[in-house]
Order: structure tokens, then sequence, then C-alpha cells
């Protein structure tokens, strides 16, 4: 049975309520009801039965599911030990040195931002509450930190291979596959990694920040707010304030060691890595073992299981250090573990409200990405799909303020239309650079739009964690994340949509990024 235009209601509906209420629980647990409400022919009882019995307990209790929720709990709790031990702290500490300008003070920021690779929220959370009396120092404004934090936390996390995205991701691109007419199965870890070159407004973002900072270069609202920190005055709402705490820091007095945060992250590294190469090779059995490559060993590893292991014993670690070293009680790490989930908790909850909205929209269900197939067939010339992917995923994502929440929502819907719009030019096929770039679109797309939303977690959390006005932070980082979007769209999607390699327009990309600075920005001490 084919619903036809019915299909779209779910997803439409979830998006238009996270857009009006900003609660995005609230509207994707309503897109959910109107599927199963949809699918139970608008019978209300059978409708919540099926809600509730066929899509929400399954997203919850599948395998897969639980392992992923496991794993954000599990990193969630060892952040929470770290900063409490005073991990962090001692990494800031180590690396003060190189922060002896206002330079260096953002370019440091950036540095740990891409070593904080395992979580956004850890990264946000970490980087915000230990780098403002640094960046203080250095009048560097917090609206400049708020953007430091947040341009590095879901980028370097999205396109980490060990990071609690990673699963999720994967798991979005392989389900997106096996929603395809017969199933197509692909290697999620592998796919993963080849839709990195064509995450255009990811890669230049991380770029971006760096460049800001080496060249001494601001603009628009940003510019405003780092004279008046270089200046020392403060006005008006961008009046620094204090950052909640949303992780206990140390205690007053206890040694500051650095080890404490790395030993733990790279225990975690090891153990996932090693876990996956362990289960690949046991899925692909005995052979030579010159004829295989890393990442294709770990490209048929285990990723859900290795990811929860591989988190469990950086959180033992993590514990193991700050009590033996009596840096923390057997009470407080309890306490800094259970803050530390805390924290993460509420993206749980998305994720499964989301599972469930992409489940419903499948071809076994509603068929919304058969029916936009069908839609777009002729009205859309396949070149222009990433383009067109890349807008739609970022007014989705700055619409409910969830980038999990849009990848979840688009992926196989992305999936499904692209791979049918090849078919039907005889070109059907899953590695296809159109079909990839598409796929990584949706990726990009997503975070782009939860940068620029005010109602975006990490947003929310940046803007908290540095002491900035919430309002203030989205004002003067727009630009900026619009600036990288274009250059995403005239240099990137645009020309990988028309046939060009993504090899020449990644550096082209990058010149025009850096001439774009020269040419607006201006010096912060500059008259």
């Amino acid at each position: 049975m084919t619903y036809g235009i019915w299909s779209l209601v779910p997803p439409l509906l979830a998006i238009a309520l996270a857009m009006l209420t900003r609660r995005i629980v609230v509207a994707l647990a309503v897109g959910v009801f109107a599927g199963a409400l949809i699918l139970a022919g608008g019978n209300p009882v059978l409708a919540t039965s099926r809600a509730l019995e066929a899509h929400l307990w399954k997203s919850l209790a599948d395998e897969q599911h639980l392992r992923v929720f496991t794993f954000t709990l599990l990193m969630g709790a060892m952040i929470g030990v770290v900063h409490r031990s005073g991990g962090m702290h001692g990494v800031v500490t180590l690396l003060a040195p190189l922060a002896r300008n206002r330079r260096g003070g953002q370019f440091l920021t950036w540095l740990l931002g891409l070593l904080v690779f395992i979580d956004d929220y850890a990264n946000s959370l970490l980087l915000g509450n230990t780098m403002r009396p640094l960046t203080d120092r250095l009048r560097i404004s917090r609206e400049k930190l708020a953007y430091l934090v947040d341009s590095t936390a879901a980028p370097v996390s999205g396109l980490a291979l060990i990071s609690t995205w990673v699963a999720g991701e994967i798991g979005y691109i392989e389900e997106g596959f096996r929603q395809l007419s017969g199933g197509v199965s692909v290697d999620g870890l592998s796919y993963f990694v080849q839709t990195i070159p064509y995450r255009f407004y990811v890669l230049w973002s991380l770029l971006m920040v760096p460049l800001v900072a080496l060249l001494g270069r601001d603009f628009g609202p940003m510019l405003a707010a780092e004279r008046r920190a270089f200046a020392g005055v403060v006005s008006g709402v961008s009046e620094p304030q204090d950052g909640p705490d949303l992780l206990a820091g140390p205690d007053s007095g206890k040694p500051l060691r650095w080890l404490n945060a790395v030993i733990p992250v790279v225990v975690t590294i090891v153990v996932v890595v090693g876990l996956l190469v362990l289960t690949g090779r046991s899925e692909l059995g005995d052979g030579k073992e010159g004829a295989y490559r890393l990442l294709h060993l770990i490209g048929n590893g285990d990723s859900y299981l290795s990811l929860v292991y591989g988190s469990l014993s950086g959180l033992i670690v993590a514990c193991g250090l700050a009590w033996g070293q009596r840096l923390l009680t057997a009470v407080e790490i309890r306490q800094a573990a259970t803050q530390g989930a805390r924290v993460v908790f509420p993206a749980l909850s998305i994720l499964w409200l989301a599972w469930a909205v992409s489940e419903i929209t499948d071809e076994k269900h509603l068929g919304t990405a058969v029916f936009l197939g069908n839609l777009l067939e002729g009205a859309l010339d396949l070149r222009w799909i990433p383009t067109a992917v890349f807008v739609i995923a970022s007014l989705v994502a700055f619409s409910t303020g969830t980038s999990w929440g849009t990848m979840l929502i688009l992926m196989p819907i992305v999936i499904g239309v692209t791979f049918k719009m090849l078919t039907d030019q005889g070109l059907a096929d899953a590695e296809h650079p159109l079909l990839i770039a598409a796929v990584g679109s949706v990726l990009a797309g997503a975070i782009f739009g939860d940068h620029c939303s005010p109602i975006s977690d990490t947003t929310v959390l940046s803007s908290q964690a540095s002491g900035c006005h919430h309002v203030e932070h989205v004002r003067t980082q727009l630009p900026y994340a619009l600036l990288v979007a274009a250059i995403s769209i005239l240099c990137g999607t645009i020309p990988v949509g028309f046939g060009f390699s993504v090899w020449l327009t990644l550096p082209v990309g990058s010149l025009l990024l850096i001439g774009a600075l020269a040419a607006f920005g201006r010096r912060v001490d500059a008259a």
C-alpha cells in the first residue's frame, strides 16, 4: 500500500512543531503518533497501541540502539570524572605557555577542541569552563570563546572515527541502505570515511577557526565584541556572565595532572580500535595478514560492541586514576560520573524518538522516500541533489535545533530518493560520487543548521559554558557560519554535482575562504 502525500506528514509535522514549540522531544513524539495514526487508518486506539509497541518499544529494545545509549552514557560519565579530577584543567595548564597573546589563546582553544574529539557535549562543557579564565586574561571576548568552542565541538565529533557520533552516523547510513528496495548492504564505516571529503561545511568550518586566529581578522558583530573586549570595555548584553556548573570542577588545592585526562581517552581509543580489528578479522575469516588494510578490518568490525567496551574501559581507568591518587573519594567519583551521564541524557531521548520516526517513514511502512523519489523525478536535475540536500538539511536542523534528529529523519529519505534517481538513469551504484556527496551533504547540512539555530543543544551549552549571553553568541557566530556555508555551496556541492573532482574543489574553497577573510576581516587593534 502506498500512502502518497500522507507519508510526508510525520517528518514535516515533527519539524514544524519543533520550530513552533522549540520542544524537539514533544515534536518527535507527535510525529511518531501521527505516523502510527496513518498506518492504523485513523483509529486512535490502534494507533496508540502501535506507536507504543511496534515503534517506540521496538526502537528502544533494538540491540544496536541500546549499545549506542550505553556508550553515550558511559562517555558522559567518563567526562564527568575526568573534569572533576582536574584532568582537563591539567591539560590547559600544560599548554598555557602556547597562549601568550590573543592569537595563541584562540589557536590553543581550537587545538584543544580537536583533541577533545570524543563528544561534542564534552567539547563544549570542558573547553568553555576551563578556557574562560585564560581567554579573559588575554582579552578575548566571551563571544569569540563561545564561537571557538561551538565551531569545533560538533564538526570534530562528527568526523572522528572514535566519538559518540560515529556509531549513530554509521547506523543512519546502514539503515538508509537497508530500507532500499531489495536491501543494499554497505560497509557502514567505510562509507562513513568516503563521505568525509564531501562534508564541505564541516571541513571548512574547522579550517575557518584557526584562520581567524592566525590572521587576526574578524568581521560583523564579532569584530565589535572583540574590540570591546580588547579595550576592556563591557557594555549591554555582551557583559560576561558566570557559566553554570554543568560539570563540577576540581577542588581547590588538588593537583591538576594532564595525564588524568589523556590516559582515559587513549585507553578508550586503543580498546575501541583493538576490538574493531579483532571483530573485523573474525568477520572476514582467516587470510593473509598482508592482504588486509587496517581500514578494511575496522570497517568489518562490530563498531557498536567496540564503542561500548572502549568507553567502559576509559571510565574504569578514569575512576581508578582519581581514586588511586586520592583526588576523589568513591562517593565523589560516583557523583561526578552521574553528573556527566546526566548531561548527555537529553540527547538519548531525541535519538530514541527520531529512530522511531525514521522507521515509520521507511519503505516497509509509509514509504516516504519512494514517494519523494517519484515526486522529484524529472522535477530536480540529479546534478543539483547534493546542493538541495545540504540546504534542506540545514533548514531542518535550524528549525529543530538538533543535528542528530536531522540526520535520522533525512538520511533514509535522501538515500532512497538519490538511489532511485540514479537507478532511473541506469547508474544504480551505492558508491556513486553523487550518492556519497548526498549522504555527506546530510551530515554537513545538519551541523550547519545546528550551528545557526538558537535552540540547538550544543549552541546553548557553548554559550552557557563560555559565560556568554546566548543571543550574542548566536548573533556573532551566524555571519561566520553563513560565509562557510556559502563557500560550501559555491565551491563544494555545486561543482561536485556537475562532475568536478572533490580533490579539486577542496583546495579552491580553502583559498577562497582565506581571501574572504582577508577582504572582509579587520584587525581588532586597527583603528
